[in-house]
């Protein structure tokens, strides 16, 4: 009975895992001249283009993302491959005559 009892003093005290806190991004609001360059000239050429792919590459909040994924395919520099509410998927225009050449 002594050993039984002696076992559960080494325990202790909980611990809780501790969260991480994850580093704050500050993406634009809005486009610079530079910025909206290159998402003229780097954007129509990906394969994949989502609102998010948009995000990482230019550091542009979402809302931004999704209007400049609008204007680019209003221009007929991306066409639409999906559009679900949640998520749109676009690529480049290339790529869908590419494909129909296979």
């Amino acid at each position: 009975m002594a050993a039984a009892m002696a076992g559960g003093k080494g325990k202790g005290k909980k611990k809780w895992a501790k969260s991480k806190a994850r580093e704050k991004v500050s993406n634009k609001v809005l486009y610079d001249q530079e910025t909206y360059e290159r998402l003229l000239v780097e954007i129509p050429k990906m394969k994949l283009i989502t609102a998010s792919a948009i995000v990482e590459r230019l550091k542009v909040n979402a809302a931004l993302a999704r209007a400049s994924i609008r204007e680019l395919e209003e221009n007929g520099s991306i066409l639409k491959v999906l559009c679900h509410h949640s998520q749109l998927i676009y690529t480049r225009v290339g790529a869908v005559e590419e494909q129909a050449a296979a």
